[in-house]
């Protein structure tokens, strides 16, 4: 009975995400008789969506910016991480203490200072307000969960290597392999919070030719001009959805790995 229960559940639960596959390679027509299974499949909606609009381009923007974070991202955030649990300075307990407590802001209150900051800058329009934040960490929470991985290595390996007249950086890129399942864990929620990005560009990126996917969908929806029909939405939104999910499934184990040894030894 309890997998018959879970079986309905799961069906009611993975049908709107079938009509958005089925509906995408629909023609108009078939859309517009509300069909659960397509007469004819076509490709046509892609193929519009990519050859006839601009949406290539908004796919190699969203990929730059994803890209760059997620390359930055762990190596900044594991600097920091390495400082914080293996070297000790004064005051480096407070300024931790600092770093962990911006995770209680909510991010609509610095939009506006940061609007302002980007603003004086000159990076409003662009591609840089999404990127250069990256260059420092990525984020408190990236930082914890780095330091407290960190803090589950012997720390007689850095004593080894400082016998063997190794440097802080010499240090750093001898640990730094061992913390490989974190720092996918990183990479992986990188890339998926990159991809899925919707207020930062629509606020930073105010030139069309540097739109990203999120906001190029949402601009053409209420717009209607490139996605003006069912099929060309459903077929957008099918290859908006579906990078992030192949990433998951090549990456789940490694996720949970990640999430897993973290916990235990953090």
């Amino acid at each position: 009975f309890e997998y018959t229960i879970l079986t309905l559940v799961a069906a009611f639960l993975i049908f709107p995400f079938y009509l958005l596959f089925v509906r995408s390679f629909m023609t108009e027509h078939d859309n517009q008789l509300a069909r659960i299974w397509p007469s004819v499949w076509t490709a046509d909606n892609f193929k519009s969506i990519f050859q006839e609009s601009n949406y290539l381009t908004y796919t190699l923007n969203t990929l730059k910016v994803v890209v760059i974070n997620m390359l930055v991202v762990p190596i900044a955030a594991s600097l920091c991480a390495y400082s914080f649990s293996r070297i000790k300075w004064k005051g480096s307990n407070f300024v931790f203490m600092c770093v962990l407590s911006t995770i209680m802001i909510p991010g609509t209150v610095l939009q506006i200072p940061l609007y302002v900051m980007f603003y004086d800058f000159g990076w409003i329009g662009s591609l840089k307000p999404l990127i250069i934040p990256a260059f420092f960490g990525g984020g408190a929470i990236n930082i914890f969960l780095m330091k407290q991985f960190m803090l589950s290595i012997p720390k007689e390996m850095d004593e080894a290597a400082m016998i063997d007249g190794a440097n802080v950086f010499q240090r750093y890129l001898m640990v730094l392999p061992l913390c490989s399942s974190i720092l996918i864990y990183v990479m992986v929620g990188t890339f998926s919070s990159g991809w899925s990005d919707f207020m930062g560009p629509l606020v930073y990126v105010t030139d069309q030719k540097h739109y990203t996917l999120a906001v190029a969908i949402y601009q053409d929806t209420i717009s209607g001009s490139t996605l003006g029909t069912t099929g060309l939405r459903m077929a957008a939104g099918l290859f908006m959805m579906s990078i992030p999910a192949i990433v998951f499934v090549l990456y789940q184990r490694k996720l949970v790995d990640g999430i897993m040894i973290g916990a235990v030894k953090g």
